[in-house]
């Protein structure tokens, strides 16, 4: 299970072994909410419905969820929220909460994902999605499974 606690900006994964591993992260620079067009980090009970990039290299950047090439400083100024290294597509499980209508955490393209901003890990900086160190979503993503669990609170 993964566990977002937004006011600390770590995510914690308990794993079945009875590991704990704690990620720093960057939440939404607009707060928690789970309106669509909101900018915001979504809370409640959600899913990892896909995981996308394994066995791509560190740093590959990712548009529409595919992969298109390796990061380059650059290239920086034509976006400004990079996803990079992996990605974990997050589900809302709560109807009316984060699942269906205006609420729909999958529909809103919320992941947790690596950043070229790694500097900023720790402050609020996103745009809703969960940003990690691409050494630590690369990481994660290794240890988790699609299905898993993910409860994201303020």
């Amino acid at each position: 299970m993964i566990k977002i606690i937004v006011s600390e900006q770590m995510l914690y994964h308990h794993r079945k072994t009875g590991v704990v591993c704690a990620y720093p992260i960057s939440t939404a620079r607009n707060g928690v909410g789970n309106m669509e067009g909101s900018l915001r980090t979504p809370l409640g009970k959600h899913k990892i419905c896909a995981k996308i990039g394994g066995g791509l290299p560190i740093y590959t950047y990712f548009e529409s969820r595919e992969p298109k090439g390796i990061f380059k400083q650059k290239i920086a100024h034509y976006k400004h929220d990079w996803i990079l290294s992996r990605i974990l597509w997050l589900s809302g499980v709560q109807t009316g909460v984060n699942k269906r209508g205006k609420v729909d955490t999958k529909k809103r393209y919320i992941y947790i994902h690596g950043t070229n901003e790694e500097d900023k890990i720790g402050l609020p900086v996103s745009h809703g999605c969960i940003r990690m160190l691409n050494a630590d979503i690369e990481h994660l993503f290794e240890h988790v499974r699609c299905g898993e669990p993910v409860f994201i609170k303020a």
